[in-house]
């Protein structure tokens, strides 16, 4: 099972002390405080919970859309994250509150078919994490717990994976199962459709297999996942900025990301069915084998038509361009890098549709402002960007997007809620108080 540590594994917490042990760089600590233990007590009476889960958010560097196309991504997972306080049941029964009153209580047994509730509801996270794990392993033993997080919801920056990760560890914890970091991260991102959404498997891996100062290249085919740890340069900063607009993965968004897709699909299949040289090709990353990108891209104007030729397009370049950031970032190019996040925002824009407004004007002013680079992270229609800057330009940066962005609609500390200055955090754990 993971562990924060080995320094985690070799002592027991207390509450305080871990509270202390988990305070981020930037003075922000986990809500393992009085009001989750008062939470507990007030949902759950007098039994004491014994372990903590965390799950951290990701912020994408670059490579979007590309996963559930099978074809790289360069994220990183972050400092903040999402927490279960669990204590263990001896029946099937799973009980969970949130400290955030928007979310309510939620409750259901385990099984191998959990029935969902409505499309949105945060429990069907939960739901599809243990529907996942009950269908790997038979039946489990449940447990009572509180959720609390602090990262910002609908943003784009994967909290709802991160709960999913952070209730698959909390259950097998519970159980007394391991499981193999690649297995579980493959086992989490196939569970995780029980949503509706038909995603790629980016935010559970780098969940689980996120590691400090460091970004991972993550490829998904061929099969096996493989992950590749690229050291985040020291000067390098990356900056989070909230365009106020929810990123839903639910209704019209989850049903535009879907459609998404299917167009992919439908493109792949045309151009391997017109081009010779793609004979043999079963996948996105046996076609780019095959052939050449310059090829593909040409090939692809006389081929498709929009909006498929669009979003073939965006996938093939954008996964070129993963591969040309990861060597930029060991190259510590930083104006390169920068380079290529300019070009994923355009193509995000432009080929496959899924900006709006304020990320345009969020990415506008941090590049008029210091930064090298800038882009929509995460699936996009609303949510947040990611700008790259020199480590001496931060504070220049968020002053600018402060006053320019988030002044004018009445913020008046964007950098509580809004703005977050990204730290390359480790992956998942389970710890003992």
């Amino acid at each position: 099972m993971p562990a924060c540590s080995p320094r985690h594994r070799e002592r027991f917490w207390s509450v305080s002390t871990l509270i202390e042990a988990l305070k981020t760089k930037g003075g922000r600590k986990h809500l393992v405080d009085v009001t989750s233990l008062s939470f507990f007590v007030q949902h759950f009476g007098p039994a004491e919970p014994k372990h903590l889960t965390r799950a951290p958010g990701r912020v994408n560097l670059i490579g979007e859309h590309t996963d559930y196309n099978g074809l790289p991504v360069l994220p990183m997972a972050i400092q903040r994250s999402v927490s279960i306080l669990f204590a263990e049941r001896d029946d099937a029964t799973v009980r969970l509150v949130n400290l955030d009153r928007q979310f309510p209580a939620c409750s259901f047994e385990l099984s191998d078919d959990i029935e969902a509730d409505a499309p949105g509801a945060w429990a069907n996270y939960v739901k599809a994490a243990a529907q996942a794990l009950c269908r790997r392993h038979g039946s489990l033993r449940g447990l009572d717990g509180v959720v609390s997080s602090d990262l910002p919801v609908a943003a784009g920056l994967s909290s709802s994976s991160a709960l999913t990760v952070a209730a698959a560890l909390s259950l097998l914890h519970r159980n007394d199962i391991h499981m193999e970091p690649l297995e579980l991260m493959e086992l989490v991102a196939r569970g995780e459709r029980y949503v509706g959404t038909e995603g790629g498997g980016m935010d559970q891996a780098i969940c689980l297999g996120g590691l400090p100062n460091t970004a991972l290249k993550i490829a998904f085919e061929p099969p096996p996942l493989r992950l590749d740890p690229t050291p985040v340069p020291s000067d390098w900063q990356f900056v989070v900025a909230h365009s106020m607009v929810r990123a839903e993965k639910s209704g019209a968004a989850r049903d535009t990301y879907n459609q998404r897709g299917a167009e992919c699909r439908d493109a792949f299949r045309r151009m391997t069915e017109r081009l010779p040289e793609a004979a043999g090709a079963s996948r996105y990353a046996d076609l780019m084998a095959l052939v050449s990108l310059k090829t593909l891209v040409a090939a692809a104007d006389s081929v498709l038509e929009d909006p498929q030729r669009q979003r073939f397009r965006h996938v093939i370049t954008e996964a070129d361009r993963v591969e040309k950031a990861q060597e930029a970032m060991v190259a510590g190019n930083i104006e390169a890098f920068g380079r290529l996040m300019c070009e994923s925002h355009e193509s995000l824009r432009n080929d496959y549709e899924v900006s709006c407004e304020a990320l345009d004007e969020l990415v506008d002013i941090a590049m008029s402002s210091g930064a090298k680079g800038a882009r929509l992270t995460g699936a996009g229609l609303g949510g947040c960007i990611v700008a790259l800057c020199a480590a001496e330009q931060t504070t220049a940066l968020v002053e600018a997007l402060s006053r320019e962005f988030y002044a004018p609609r009445n913020v008046s500390d964007p950098q509580a809620e809004h703005l977050i200055i990204a730290e390359p955090s480790g992956g998942a754990c389970v710890v003992r108080l």
